[in-house]
């Protein structure tokens, strides 16, 4: 087992290592920018190094700051986190190079399954249908068209590189192409260098499945069940659960046994996401291979919710080179866990990221409610990366214990200095189609709106009274201000502002 890990990220992901890493009686190591020198992250972790100025490209997206983070710590692994370098194969190469280990896949692993069309043509040999479509050879303007129009209208532009749903266009007739096809091979060239571009059948309102799998290196494959992720925001997630309400026990066996075939496939090792396109439900849906996601993803915690997995517990075991310690046939889903992303952003105008302190924060604690942050009260939120606070997960013994714990947790769960989507979460989850399990990735772009009109982007009086009790130094018993350990504190609003009413 390694007695140094360095976490070459930030924010909630680099806080949950640290964690598990101090469960392990590992040293950790935490990276940061000059925007994040005071960051959750950086106190938490035994050792802290400055790999560069805020911007991400010259500290969390260097492999040289990253790697020389490491050999000046004695690192003896990395861990990746999510976002930044998880999915860049310079980073293992650049491990192994150096005798590190990489807390994660081969380079040839990610490199091979980061290429859509290469993923695509790995899962149809290993016998798990894609979704029809063409990867014409020759990548002119002219050879695109042609493809899309033998796959047939509509379809979805997509690049072979990246993610996020950058250049993702959806074309439903000849009049939209050219300019789809533009604006695909600008946006991925101008994010992933490669525009490099494949038709696709668009799959009507499809849920958006995928299953977490674990591999290690002695042949031993898993699946760990579903997450249903089809709320969605620009392809972005905002809500995830597991089990998924489309999912019957014969549909998991069989997504799961295809996620496990691909995962084989590819010679995976270590923790990893295969995604699906679900269209229908029940035995009688069909499913069709999306993506592989090489990394850990942001809503882990709801599969450890539901099967008692510390998944990253597994991936730090695994790359030491220890065995899984279940088969398949061990693992089981017990009760049923949601995840709500919340951000600082503001969706009564249309989702603007929000920036600086947060005056007031207070996580919400109760039975069966985690809460995953990168974030504390004084925390400042920086306009140089993913707004993303805090995960909060509900669990209960049903689908619908889980949901009311979850809206309990979001209405005790203040946050001031500025807004976030904690409103809109609660109404997604109060929302009669989520409600009843009736959702699909184009939830959010038919029902947004009309729930977006009911979020005020006015701040109620009373918030502001709190926030402004929030910025006043608290008063010591003589009446003085009171410094706290790294400066003035501020006072606790709600017990301070007598009188008034929430």
């Amino acid at each position: 087992m390694f007695s140094k890990i360095l976490i070459a990220n930030r924010g909630e992901i680099a806080v949950r290592v640290i964690r598990a890493c101090r469960e392990m009686g590992i040293e950790s190591v935490a990276v940061y920018s000059d925007a994040d020198a005071h960051a959750l992250h950086t106190t938490l972790a035994n050792q802290r190094v400055r790999i560069g100025p805020a911007a991400a490209a010259e500290s969390y997206l260097s492999v040289e700051a990253i790697m020389g983070a490491a050999r000046a710590t004695g690192a003896q692994a990395v861990h990746p986190g999510y976002g930044f370098l998880s999915e860049n194969p310079d980073l293992p190469s650049a491990c192994t190079d150096a005798g590190i280990t990489f807390i994660g896949p081969p380079a040839d692993v990610i490199n091979s399954m980061g290429s859509k069309i290469g993923a695509r043509r790995l899962a149809q040999a290993a016998g798990v249908p894609v979704v029809p479509g063409e990867t014409p050879g020759d990548q002119s303007d002219a050879a695109i068209v042609d493809a899309v129009r033998r796959v047939g209208f509509p379809v979805l532009l997509k690049p072979s590189e990246g993610g996020g749903g950058i250049g993702m266009k959806t074309v439903r007739d000849d009049a939209s192409l050219a300019n789809a096809i533009a604006q695909a091979r600008r946006e991925a060239t101008g994010a992933f260098g490669d525009g490099t571009l494949y038709a696709e059948r668009l799959v009507e309102k499809p849920r958006h499945v995928e299953f977490q799998i674990l591999a290690d290196h002695h042949g031993n494959v898993v699946h760990l069940f579903e997450r249903e992720c089809s709320i969605q925001r620009r392809h972005q997630k905002v809500i995830e659960e597991t089990p998924s309400t489309a999912v019957t026990p014969a549909l998991r066996q069989r997504m799961g046994e295809a996620a496990v075939a691909i995962a084989r496939a590819a010679g995976y090792r270590n923790a990893g996401t295969v995604e699906f396109l679900l269209d229908g439900a029940g035995d009688a849906a069909r499913f069709y291979f999306l993506e592989m996601n090489t990394r850990l993803q942001v809503e882990h915690p709801v599969t450890e919710q539901v099967t008692g997995v510390d998944l990253v517990r597994a991936q730090i075991a695994v790359a030491s080179g220890e065995r899984l310690l279940w088969g398949q046939d061990a693992l089981n889903q017990r009760g049923h866990a949601i995840e709500a992303r919340v951000y600082a952003e503001d969706p009564a105008r249309h989702d603007l990221p929000q920036a600086g302190p947060l005056l007031l924060y207070r996580e919400p604690s109760m039975p069966g409610i985690r809460v995953d942050a990168g974030v504390v009260e004084g925390s400042e939120v920086s306009v140089h990366y993913d707004p993303l606070l805090a995960k909060l997960i509900a669990w209960g013994e049903t689908r619908e214990a889980a949901r009311r714990r979850a809206l309990a947790a979001l209405r005790s769960y203040p946050i001031l200095g500025l807004r976030t989507n904690v409103a809109l979460l609660i109404e997604l989850l109060e929302h009669p189609r989520f409600i009843a399990g009736s959702i699909d990735t184009g939830f959010l772009e038919e029902e947004g709106d009309a729930i977006r009109a009911g979020l005020s982007a006015e701040t109620p009086p009373v918030v502001e009274a709190v926030a402004d009790a929030a910025r006043a130094p608290r008063a010591g018993p003589m009446g003085s201000a009171e410094p706290g350990p790294s400066g003035p504190a501020t006072t606790d609003p709600w017990t301070s502002l007598r009188g008034v009413r929430v």
